[in-house]
């Protein structure tokens, strides 16, 4: 077995022929066919169904064990440059698209500075669409809602984040101040999706109060709740960085008694090592939290 039989099968999963597998490696198909028939022999089992032009579960198996043993090729590289006091290579993270539109744009600009050889490639989405790329190993890292569920994932709080209850202007309560939180059942919400974190934590503080919310719509991500709730289908609860500058002169954010903040914190694979770029980005992402002239208002570094 050699590391050419992995990334040919690993290339037929991605590209979902031969063919476009070959086109995706700058080779030709008889050379990506030859790889992943030499690896079935060794291993004794068909990888790929060729008549269904998809994987067997054996070869689901081993594509994952195979983007593992990539990712931790790429982290040989570049810890060994880190111990030469360099950092190079590629981490790869997620991030929920609320934070990412502002917690990026400075990581961008600190990674130039600090480590121009290190490669940042993003990528945005929901909490429960992120954690299964990083348990399979696409990403490194995760900026996502905690805690994680996934036992395979071990996430470190990065910061807490106030909630607001999001209403035009001209609705009843948003002169009215902070709101109690007994006055949320009266009103049909939009809300995240049962079993999210997010939705986790509004349910266990209304329950305390002996409220039950009302479920206008339930929705998966916090992007779309706040897209829906700008198009005026409905009030929601949103992180307060949900609500840009340029819109605040037409929504209110309006305070809630009693509701908790929400955790964001980074996550990683419990098994395995970061990489050193890894690293450097996750220390990164800690100073940017803790400087208050990069975070915007309502974000509270963790302790």
């Amino acid at each position: 077995m050699d590391l050419r039989q992995l990334h040919a099968l690993v290339a037929v999963a991605d590209n979902g022929t031969f063919s476009a597998a070959a086109d995706a490696l700058h080779t030709v198909q008889s050379n990506v066919s030859t790889h992943v028939a030499r690896l079935e022999r060794e291993l004794g089992a068909t990888l790929v169904d060729r008549a269904a032009g998809q994987l067997t579960a054996e070869g689901e198996a081993v594509v994952a064990r195979a983007r593992r043993v990539g990712v931790e090729l790429e982290a040989l590289v570049s810890d060994v440059a880190a111990l030469r006091h360099e950092v190079v290579g590629t981490t790869r993270l997620g991030m929920i698209g609320t934070t990412a539109r502002w917690l990026i744009p400075p990581l961008l600009e600190v990674t130039a500075e600090r480590h121009p050889k290190l490669r940042l490639v993003v990528v945005e989405g929901i909490s429960t669409s992120l954690e299964p790329q990083l348990a399979a190993g696409s990403l490194d890292l995760a900026v996502v809602n905690v805690p994680v569920p996934d036992d395979n994932l071990v996430a470190r709080p990065l910061f807490a984040e106030d909630l607001v209850m999001v209403v035009p202007i001209s609705h009843p309560l948003a002169r009215a101040g902070p709101i109690p939180l007994a006055g949320l059942g009266e009103l049909p919400l939009l809300l995240p999706m049962p079993g999210t974190a997010f939705r986790d934590e509004l349910d266990a503080a209304v329950r305390a109060a002996g409220v039950t919310l009302q479920a206008k719509a339930e929705l998966d991500g916090t992007p779309l709740i706040a897209a829906l709730t700008f198009e005026g289908l409905g009030p929601a609860i949103l992180p307060a960085t949900a609500v840009p500058a340029y819109l605040r002169r037409e929504w209110a954010l309006v305070g809630v008694e009693g509701i908790p903040r929400r955790h964001i914190g980074v996550a990683q694979r419990r098994r395995g090592l970061l990489s050193g770029a890894a690293r450097a980005v996750l220390e990164m992402l800690h100073e940017l939290i803790a400087d208050a002239d990069a975070r915007p208002p309502g974000i509270h570094p963790a302790q």
